[in-house]
């Protein structure tokens, strides 16, 4: 078998610190545990993330690269608003089926105060990128539109906050329900 190269260890470090932080939070993640993890010596993981702020904002970007391909594949392959928001919501339930996971950048954002700037500033775009691609599909205007698509997205957050916490993703389920009843969503 051919050794492992620089991108493989980079990229299953990237795969491993994500499972931490999407199970866990931020403040969960260990080089120490990580290079357990991965089967290589914590040195390697400071030579492709010399601190973990490093770690964390490669992981968030990341996130925000796939989410964003996401997003434009789904504008590209639907056009009803509805169906839509059910692709969207529907990213947010697979993570809670894949071992009861969270938003990456959504339990970064309940760790914010604890974040370095480099961090931040990957959560930040995260956002952004959301609250655009919402604010166009929901086709909000105004001079609140951006608040509106930011209030959606935190009760999707928080939907899946509360199934994770009741550890039961019928709990998300029976909550983007309601929030189509009420009208949060098409």
């Amino acid at each position: 078998m051919p050794p492992e190269t620089k991108i493989d260890t980079r990229q299953a470090i990237m795969d491993a610190g994500q499972a931490v932080v999407q199970a866990r939070g931020y403040n969960a993640l260990s080089f120490r545990e990580l290079a357990k993890t991965v089967g290589i010596k914590s040195a390697s993981i400071h030579y492709h993330f010399p601190t973990k702020g490093d770690l964390g904002a490669a992981l968030a970007k990341r996130y925000t690269e796939t989410a964003a391909a996401g997003l434009e594949r789904v504008l590209a392959a639907t056009p009803d608003a509805s169906e839509r928001i059910s692709h969207y919501t529907g990213v947010f339930r697979a993570a809670l089926l894949n071992d009861n996971r969270m938003c990456l950048v959504g339990i970064m954002a309940a760790e914010k105060t604890d974040l370095p700037a480099e961090v931040l500033v990957e959560v930040d775009k995260f956002v952004a990128l959301n609250v655009a691609w919402l604010t166009q599909v929901l086709g909000l205007t105004g001079p609140d539109a951006d608040a509106k698509a930011l209030a959606v997205l935190s009760a999707v957050n928080g939907a899946q906050l509360m199934a994770r916490g009741g550890g039961d993703v019928a709990i998300y389920d029976r909550t983007i329900a309601a929030y189509r009843t009420a009208g949060l969503l098409p």
